[in-house]
């Protein structure tokens, strides 16, 4: 511990540091739980001096709304697919990585890549690569192209997908949504789990080589087993983001939620919820943002407790 006769200059140093997290986090927290308990609260009607009641109307209507479930439905859906698929992946990529030395820093380089640009720039990259330029839907579809992806489908004999236009399934979009958002998450993941395996203690893989243990034994007995703190911090941080899933929607559909001529949202998630109802109720909205809080912090608390007993420090 380091001691100093005058304490008051570490505060004074933190100030501008706490002064800014009071302001932009701790009082919007505050002020968020506030709104949400204000019934039918908008700030457009408190500007006039109106006065709202405390209650838990906004809860039972978000609850209530014949979208909640929808949204609900498509942010577990994807978390339950991205979650396991892009941490099995970055778990390989990073072994892969670990054992090649002279491109090791450029491929790092190369897989952070993703991290660091716009999520709904690459979105519309994605929806490019997806997308079929022509009338698909009519009962004879003039197509110009099929897009990158149906094209590399069809080079192989396969027939071509209706991805994300009008008219596609339900089941279409989701396989697009995953690929991007599993595509997307890998980066950090990788530069975790590669990160950790770099501090793994050489003997271990010196003694398993000298007893000619096989690749898939080293991976399962020694790797996952050392790794597991990370393992259980890209997880839990993965469900974290999952839950928040908003912008590679967006980037892909566009505002719409969905493939052009859909009816509502149907691939709006609590996020989407929140910002629609931010513009026009905004007591809903915090009511939504709390809910959303509570399975956030629902899943992690069962994710900690999982990895407890799974977890190798």
């Amino acid at each position: 511990m380091v001691n100093t006769k005058h304490p008051w200059k570490a505060w004074l140093y933190l100030s501008p540091a706490i002064v800014l997290l009071l302001i932009f986090t701790l009082w919007p927290i505050i002020n968020t739980v506030v709104m949400a308990f204000q019934e039918g609260y908008s700030i457009q009607q408190a500007s006039k001096g109106k006065e709202f009641e405390f209650g838990l109307d906004n809860f039972a209507y978000v609850i209530e709304y014949r979208g909640f479930l929808t949204c609900l439905k498509n942010t577990i859906l994807l978390c339950v697919l991205t979650v396991p698929i892009s941490t099995m992946l970055a778990l390989l990529i990073a072994v892969c990585l670990n054992s090649i030395k002279p491109l090791q820093k450029f491929l790092q380089t190369i897989f952070f890549l993703p991290y660091v640009t716009n999520s709904i720039a690459i979105g519309m990259v994605f929806a490019a690569m997806f997308n079929v330029v022509g009338t698909v839907s009519a009962k004879e579809p003039i197509i110009q192209t099929w897009g990158i992806i149906n094209n590399i489908i069809m080079f192989f004999g396969g027939e071509p997908v209706n991805w994300i236009n009008a008219g596609s399934e339900y089941w279409a979009n989701i396989f697009v949504l995953t690929v991007y958002i599993v595509w997307n998450a890998l980066p950090f993941k990788i530069l975790v789990l590669l990160g950790g395996l770099q501090s793994v203690n050489k003997q271990y893989y010196d003694a398993a080589k000298i007893d000619s243990t096989p690749k898939w034994r080293v991976f399962t007995k020694i790797t996952v087993p050392l790794l597991s703190p990370m393992i259980a911090y890209v997880v839990i941080t993965g469900f974290i983001g999952g839950f928040k899933e908003y912008s590679s929607i967006v980037g892909i559909f566009g505002e719409k939620m969905g493939p052009p001529g859909a009816m509502g949202k149907p691939l709006n998630t609590m996020v989407g919820y929140i910002y629609d109802s931010i513009s026009r109720q905004q007591g809903r909205a915090s009511a939504a943002a709390l809910i959303l809080f509570g399975i956030i912090f629902v899943v992690t608390m069962i994710n900690l407790y999982v990895s407890k007993k799974k977890t190798h420090y």
